[in-house]
């Protein structure tokens, strides 16, 4: 048995898993927790990560220590994705959290983010099962596409939409206007669109959705009040429940999108992006429903990274 940490340091949020590995099977999970620190903020206008977004992310990895550290990981990761392999200072970003916190640092390309987010989604189903199944990543800077069955991608794609990135493109006012929302699906509509070739979209019959987008929107469809991951992962979710949620979402300014049941405060403000994001991609696949998962590239890393 190996126990393993891995830290995902996306552009939004900053997160973490303890888990305990034997061959090809995540066995236990020991510690499981997510900060939203907005590394990405500025970096699709400025080119670089700010020193107040890096500063959130080293509070909350000063906190991550002292969990892995309780644990006693032998294996210690961290997984770096689009804020940090955009900026012109990502490197130097990802060797201070070597130095700092014993992280052995992993910037990944879109193709390498994509395929450990597949690995993980699909981690605990049955690798027999043939439905051609598509995975989306939500994140700050980019969404990952992953199509493939069983265990093995066969076509993925990281597309230039996330939360952050289309939230400072588009929404300005509070809460936005009709013309943003407009403006913001259409740049979603298009990137996608220009990502996924007719006939990768034709073939997908399933959908799984990973990551605080979609776990977000799983916790409001249910009013989840303290969220609660166990009714969260695998429920399903209509084309139909998204649109409502974005017709509520929109339509209320910050401060009231903040307390609605299901969503962490600090999600608010990307929230209205994330699921416009998610409705396009059903849309583009013609499916009515997404399953969403707890299980995304945490997993992913520590099965894929890590020798078994």
């Amino acid at each position: 048995m190996t126990r393993i940490a891995v830290v995902d340091i996306g552009t939004n949020s900053t997160r973490l898993l303890v888990c305990d590995r034997e061959g090809d099977q995540i066995t236990d999970e020991l510690e499981r927790e997510s900060s939203v620190t907005r590394l990405g903020a500025g970096v699709d206008a400025d080119g670089r990560l700010a020193e107040a977004s890096m500063d959130r992310v080293y509070a909350t990895l000063d906190k991550y220590r002292e969990l892995i550290d309780g644990r006693d990981a032998q294996v210690k990761i961290a997984v770096l994705t689009s804020a940090v392999r955009d900026a012109a200072n990502g490197r130097e970003f990802a060797d201070t959290v070597a130095a700092r916190y014993g992280l052995t640092p992993h910037v990944l390309s879109g193709d390498e983010e994509a395929e450990l987010t597949f690995l993980g989604a699909m981690s605990e189903r049955d690798p027999a099962d043939e439905t051609p199944t598509v995975v989306v990543d939500i994140g700050g800077g980019s969404t990952e596409v992953v199509i493939g069955r069983g265990r093995q991608a066969t076509f993925h794609v990281s597309t230039q939409a996330g939360v952050v990135r289309q939230t400072e493109r588009h929404i300005h006012d509070d809460p936005p206007t009709e013309e943003e929302l407009d403006e913001t699906r259409a740049d979603v509509r298009e990137t996608l669109g220009q990502g996924v070739p007719e006939e990768q979209r034709q073939a997908v019959e399933h959908a799984i959705a990973v990551a605080g987008t979609a776990t977000s929107l799983g916790a409001i469809a249910q009013e989840l009040e303290p969220y609660d991951p166990e009714k969260v992962h695998g429920y399903r979710l209509t084309r139909s429940e998204c649109e409502e949620i974005l017709k509520r979402l929109a339509a209320i300014p910050l401060d009231e999108r903040r307390q609605v049941p299901g969503l962490h405060p600090d999600r608010a403000p990307t929230i209205v992006a994330g699921v416009i994001i998610l409705t396009e991609v059903l849309r583009l696949f013609g499916l009515n429903e997404v399953e969403v998962s707890e299980h995304d590239i945490l997993r992913g890393a520590a099965l894929g990274l890590v020798d078994g």
